[in-house]
């Protein structure tokens, strides 16, 4: 999907990506395919394979939000031909990435950075296949590397949770400990402690302890029961706004969130909640959104037109690529005056006066 223009949503002015609705698997061998019928055809045909981590394809976060790149590469131009094949547990990386290396496609895509070692290894065995991944920064020179500085926009969340905690608590917690986690977890907590200093409030973050990178972590990415479980151990210590990083396991903070009768309220991640999970559209504070989408779409397109190599990017407020998403069915609730705030510190952040640093930030 291509970034269709600034929308401004109570005063704070947001790119926006055009989302389509999350792709159903396939029945075909757990592997999807889509190809253009009308567009215009431009570069060289390509076939672009995408190798989904264990969330699934249809994960309402950063499996979807690929996929979805993908299949606006290939609605944009039917040179681009898609397919995908979905993980099951970790060990299939390396299989899925090497069969796709064998049937020659053209851009091979790898969702997610537990996926980096084994990318990296595929890579450096087939020079000339070229390959790109989601969340990791690979050295291999046929690798292109898609990064998101993450923490820029958790800083604009953690502030808006802060701001809008009754309780004086909000919470988060992680699929796994790794660093594409852990940088929304650290952006969210200096975003609740600046509040508190503009504020001279005292609103904790339950969770994650940023100082001892150590934390709530789900241990998955699927298990929606163990998502509702630590979001009502949250909401029972008090957080009334809770920010799962865990992919298809947040579901179950959302379901948990539409059934307490208004306890607590949700900041979802990756992909914009209200549209990859509509059902849970009340509950959806804003989401810290890495546009996954528009990233995989362009590396498609360069792959077509010949100009992918190795190198990567990072993406950041500043260039749009990640984003305090709209507010939905809570802009009218988020108090104008807190709206103007996010809004002046955004641009704090994009011209450097506020510095918003993790030790997983992208280099």
């Amino acid at each position: 999907m291509g970034l269709v223009g600034a929308v401004i949503i109570g005063g704070l002015t947001l790119s926006m990506a055009a989302c389509g609705s999350a792709p159903k698997k396939n029945d075909n061998a757990g592997s999807g395919t889509s190809s253009a019928s009308s567009a215009t055809a431009t570069g060289k045909k390509i076939t672009a394979c995408m190798v989904t981590d264990t969330g699934g394809i249809d994960d309402k976060s950063f499996n979807a939000a690929a996929w979805s790149g993908l299949q606006a590469a290939n609605k944009a131009n039917p040179n681009i031909t898609v397919k995908y094949v979905a993980s099951t547990t970790e060990s299939d990386y390396a299989p899925n990435l090497t069969n796709f290396a064998q049937q020659k496609c053209s851009l091979i895509v790898a969702v997610g950075g537990l996926m980096g070692p084994d990318t990296d290894k595929v890579a450096k065995a087939n020079p000339d296949e070229q390959f790109a991944i989601v969340d990791y920064k690979s050295a291999q020179s046929n690798v292109y590397s898609m990064q998101f500085d993450t923490a820029q926009a958790g800083y604009l969340a953690g502030y808006l949770a802060a701001g809008m905690s009754k309780t004086g608590k909000v919470g988060t917690y992680g699929g796994l400990k790794i660093p594409p986690v852990t940088i929304f977890m650290d952006g969210f907590a200096d975003g609740v402690a600046h509040y508190n200093q503009v504020h001279s409030k005292n609103v904790q973050v339950l969770g994650w302890d940023e100082q001892k990178q150590n934390g709530l972590f789900a241990n998955s990415f699927t298990d929606q029961a163990k998502g509702k479980t630590l979001a009502q151990t949250l909401n029972n210590q008090g957080a009334d706004v809770i920010m799962p990083v865990a992919g298809g396991t947040g579901l179950g903070t959302a379901a948990a969130a539409q059934s307490s009768n208004g306890k607590f309220n949700v900041i979802w991640v990756d992909q914009d909640g209200c549209v990859s999970a509509a059902q849970y559209c009340n509950v959806f504070m804003s989401t810290v959104q890495k546009n996954i989408s528009v990233a995989v779409q362009k590396a498609a397109q360069d792959a077509s037109a010949g100009t992918l190599t190795g190198g990567g990017s990072i993406g950041t407020l500043g260039n749009n690529g990640v984003e305090l998403a709209p507010f939905h069915d809570f802009s009218s609730k988020i108090p104008t005056a807190l709206q103007q705030e996010l809004t002046q510190l955004k641009a704090d952040i994009v011209s450097g006066k506020i510095t918003v640093e993790s030790p997983a930030t992208p280099k």
